[in-house]
C-alpha cells in the first residue's frame, strides 16, 4: 500500500497565529500611570478623606529611597501633622512561634467591632544576604485584612532598623490623619528593634508561651521591665494548665524589677486567640492603663520626650546618610577600609581622618 492509499485516524488541524505574551501598548499605558505623582495637597486630602489607596501611596513614597519621593512623603507628612495624635499606639512582639499574626488579628477584631478603626503597621524580617521579605503578614490575617475599619502596611525591616523605625512613625501620622484610632506596631521578633518600637508607642505587649522550657531565661530581661502587659498565648486545650503556672511565674518576677516610671505595675494575662479567650479582658486593661496613665499626665509627657527623642534620632540619621552620600568620602572610604583590614591603619585613625575630610569639605 503506497502512502497515497494510508489513511490515519490522526488528523492535524490548522492552528491560529500565537497571541503576544504581553499586552505592550497596555503595558507601557500601565507603567506611564505608574510612574506619575500626585501633588502634597492631593495626597493629603486624599487621607484626610480615609482613602485606602492614597493612604498606602502616600506610605510608599515615605519608605522609598528617591530623593524627590522623599521629599514629597515629607510634604505630606507636614500637611497631615495637625490632624495626627488621636490615637492609642500599642507595640506588640514576642518570641518566634508566638503567634503574634493570630493575636493580633484576635484583638484586632474585637476592636473594630467595638466600632474603632485599627491600623496594623507590621514590620516584617528582611533577608541580610538576598534583602528580599517576604511580607506576609496579610495574608495570615484573612479576617482583619477584608475588615472595612482595618488597615494593614506591612514593611520590610531591608536591614536597617533605624531607617524602619523612623518611616514607622511617620507612617503612624498618616494612619492617624486618616482617621485609625488604634496603631498596632508588629515587631520583627524579640531583639534590638523593641527599642525602637517602644520609645514611639503608648503601650508595650509582651506576648510569651508557656511550656516552652524555663519562660524566664527565655527572654531578656530589658524587653520584660519595658513592657506594660505580658499575655501568655495559646492558653487552650492541653496549654491551658500550663498557661496559668506560667501566668503566676511572670507576676513574681515582675515584682523583682524596680516601678516603672509611669506608676503602673504590669499585669500578667492568658489568653487563646483560636478560643477568643481572655482577648476582650486583655483590651479592657489596656484601658485601664490609658486612663492611668492619662490622669497622672505620664501620658502627655511621653509623648513629649518620644517627639524630642525621634528629632535628635532624624538629625543622626541625616548626619550619617549625608556623609556616606558625600563624594569626598566614597572617593577614598574603600582606600580607608582596605588599609584598616591590611593593619597598616588602625579603625581610630581612618574614622579620624574621613571625619576630617568631610568636615573640610564641608567648610
Amino acid at each position: 500500500m503506497s502512502d497515497k492509499d494510508f489513511k490515519s485516524a490522526l488528523k492535524v488541524n490548522p492552528g491560529i497565529d500565537p497571541l503576544p505574551s504581553i499586552n505592550y501598548d497596555s503595558a507601557n499605558k500601565f507603567k506611564a500611570r505608574k510612574k506619575k505623582l500626585l501633588s502634597a495637597d492631593e495626597y493629603a486630602e486624599g487621607i484626610l478623606s480615609q482613602n485606602k489607596t492614597l493612604l498606602s501611596q502616600a506610605i510608599t513614597l515615605i519608605e522609598s529611597s528617591l530623593p524627590e519621593h522623599h521629599i514629597l512623603g515629607q510634604q505630606v507628612i507636614e500637611k497631615c501633622l495637625p490632624y495626627s495624635g488621636n490615637s492609642i499606639r500599642i507595640g506588640i512582639t514576642g518570641v518566634p512561634g508566638v503567634g503574634k499574626s493570630s493575636f493580633i488579628e484576635a484583638l484586632g477584631s474585637t476592636i473594630t467591632n467595638s466600632g474603632h478603626k485599627l491600623a496594623v503597621l507590621a514590620i516584617d524580617p528582611s533577608s541580610e544576604r538576598s534583602k528580599g521579605s517576604i511580607l506576609g503578614d496579610k495574608t495570615r490575617m484573612e479576617t482583619l485584612s477584608t475588615d472595612a475599619n482595618a488597615f494593614i502596611r506591612p514593611s520590610p525591616s531591608a536591614g536597617s532598623l533605624g531607617g524602619v523605625a523612623r518611616k514607622t512613625r511617620e507612617t503612624i501620622i498618616l494612619c492617624e490623619a486618616s482617621g485609625f484610632d488604634t496603631i498596632f506596631i508588629e515587631t520583627v521578633g524579640v531583639g534590638q528593634s523593641e527599642t525602637a518600637v517602644h520609645s514611639m508607642v503608648d503601650f508595650f505587649l509582651l506576648l510569651m508561651l508557656a511550656g516552652a522550657g524555663d519562660e524566664l531565661q527565655g527572654i531578656k530581661r530589658g524587653i520584660m521591665e519595658m513592657a506594660d502587659m505580658i499575655a501568655i498565648t495559646k492558653a487552650d486545650g492541653d496549654n491551658f494548665r500550663k498557661a496559668q503556672v506560667a501566668k503566676v511565674e511572670y507576676e513574681s518576677a515582675l515584682h523583682l524589677f524596680p516601678p516603672s516610671e509611669s506608676g503602673w505595675i504590669p499585669r500578667v494575662s492568658t489568653c487563646s486567640s483560636r478560643d477568643m479567650m481572655g482577648i476582650v479582658e486583655l483590651w479592657n486593661d489596656i484601658q485601664d492603663y490609658l486612663k492611668f496613665t492619662n490622669s497622672n499626665g505620664f501620658f502627655t509627657n511621653r509623648r513629649r520626650n518620644q517627639a524630642k527623642y525621634w528629632m535628635y534620632e532624624t538629625i543622626n540619621e541625616a548626619l550619617r546618610g549625608n556623609f556616606y552620600n558625600s563624594k569626598s568620602i566614597q572617593d577614598i572610604l574603600k582606600q580607608k577600609e582596605e588599609k584598616v583590614l591590611l593593619d597598616k591603619l588602625s579603625s581610630f585613625t581612618a574614622a579620624k581622618e574621613l571625619l576630617e575630610i568631610y568636615f573640610s569639605s564641608k567648610s
